[in-house]
């Protein structure tokens, strides 16, 4: 796999659009700062990093896993999340190029020196940094 944080954020997608309660993800650090974002944003409910049994050598690996939140008529909390910077074309930002997602309705994610924050944070912040992807 070349871009973990695509395979993240595809397999959020398609259990969102399957109505999953959650999903699991192989756990790294930056993945589960994104998913501390998404749920301070209020895109998902929880998530925890837990271990699983494997049957190979290794005998356990980690899996992040995600909780995925629904509005009280069943309707999907993310209606979009597009990953922008991938390994073939990174996108950078200045401190005040940062653009708002859907007019400020959704939430840019950015990778900077301060470590992973929302755009907004980054603005206010005065940082600039790698935009990792957009969500709304």
């Amino acid at each position: 796999m070349t871009d973990p944080i695509a395979d993240m954020l595809t397999r959020i997608r398609n259990a969102v659009s399957a109505r999953h309660q959650r999903v699991d993800v192989p756990a790294s650090r930056l993945k589960a700062d994104i998913a501390r974002i998404l749920q301070d944003e209020g895109y998902i409910h929880d998530f925890r990093v837990v271990e699983e049994k494997t049957t190979g050598l290794r005998g356990t690996k980690q899996v992040l896993r995600i909780a995925l939140k629904y509005g009280p008529r069943g309707e999907t909390v993310i209606s979009g999340i597009q990953r922008i910077s991938r390994p073939g074309r990174r996108v950078y930002f200045g401190r005040h190029d940062v653009p708002p997602v859907l007019a400020g309705l959704g939430t840019s994610i950015l990778t900077t020196s301060r470590g992973v924050m929302t755009g907004r944070q980054a603005v206010r912040d005065g940082v600039g940094g790698e935009v990792l992807c957009n969500v709304w």
